[in-house]
């Protein structure tokens, strides 16, 4: 039965993806191995031949035709390895990197029109379904595991900030009873977002696993009204919505998007960084801690449906900036 279920889901999944198609792929000049290829090395830009080979289970003759095509048309460089002269080490070029980078989008639209087929609340119980499959058949020990499952950082993309909106909606009221009080205000700072920022000064991440959006913060200004209107320079940026999906707690993700947040705000020119939170978010707390931020405020309040303690968190971001005073709100 097994067997069965297996070889009927190969023949489902394959033709579902067109991998079987003749020709080029995702309606570029390259085929599907091509393809490959090319994002193995976008996403490992020093990448040995042999690596590569093994990689992706290819004939090594078959590659190195391959490579030497890509050579001819400016797409890769190829130089003996710095470790070990007898290997290749091969880096896109210039172009190659654009190559890889319509490929990227061709497929991230792929994808996005199949899960446009699948209701909201059904992606994150298809996507753990997918994980559980990689998992079983490709556990080769945990490291294996996490060097297939890289989070990647990117900006949203059309319909995601909806998505931002959603999964605040179900996650908390199915893990902490807020009802649609809470789903109403996310959309209402997501709305504000969507239609006055400055690209400069404000950001959101989305955080995807394997493809799949998976997390998500944004980086606000949060100064007032009279500094903006007199073009005054950004003084406190808003940390806000920050959010991983259950299935994808434990690969470091809430710890990378403060990150991205502290980073992108010093960069910015930004003095500090404040965040409001509930008590009751403590996996989130002990990371905005260990991101060195400080508790300056705490107080208790009726929202959402539920009785909370609303807390507020600084952190300075350049020298000689003086903490707010700590007390209750």
């Amino acid at each position: 039965m097994a067997v069965q279920e297996m070889r009927a889901f190969n023949r489902f999944y394959t033709n579902l993806i067109g991998a079987l198609d003749y020709g080029k792929h995702l309606y570029t000049p390259y085929t599907l191995t091509e393809s490959r290829v090319l994002y193995e090395l976008a996403h490992a830009p020093r990448t040995d031949a042999a690596d590569l080979r093994m990689e992706l289970s290819l004939d090594a003759g078959y590659l190195s035709r391959l490579l030497a095509r890509f050579e001819r048309d400016g797409l890769v460089g190829r130089a003996p390895s710095e470790e070990d002269a007898r290997r290749q080490r091969i880096t896109l070029t210039p172009q190659g990197r654009e190559a890889a980078a319509l490929l990227d989008e061709r497929s991230r639209t792929a994808v996005s029109s199949l899960l446009d087929r699948v209701e909201p609340a059904e992606r994150t119980r298809l996507a753990e379904a997918m994980r559980t499959v990689r998992d079983i058949l490709g556990a080769e020990g945990t490291a294996d595991r996490d060097r297939r499952s890289t989070p990647v950082l990117r900006d949203p993309m059309p319909g995601e900030l909806g998505w931002i909106v959603q999964r605040h909606g179900a996650l908390y009221a199915a893990e902490y009873g807020f009802d649609t009080e809470f789903e109403g205000l996310v959309a209402r700072i997501v709305a504000e977002y969507a239609e006055d920022h400055d690209p400069a000064l404000e950001r959101t991440w989305i955080a995807e696993l394997d493809g799949i959006p998976v997390g998500t913060v944004m980086c606000v200004r949060d100064d007032g009204p009279e500094i903006r209107k007199s073009g005054g320079g950004p003084v406190t940026a808003r940390l806000r919505l920050l959010l991983v999906e259950p299935s994808a707690r434990g690969y470091g993700l809430g710890k990378l998007l403060i990150g991205a947040v502290v980073d992108f705000a010093r960069g910015a020119g930004y003095e500090d960084l404040t965040l409001w939170t509930n008590d009751i978010l403590g996996a989130a707390r002990v990371l905005y801690q260990r991101a060195g931020f400080t508790l300056v405020a705490e107080n208790a309040h009726h929202s959402y449906g539920v009785d909370l303690t609303g807390q507020d968190w600084w952190l300075p971001l350049q020298e000689g900036v003086t903490a707010p005073q700590k007390g209750t709100a």
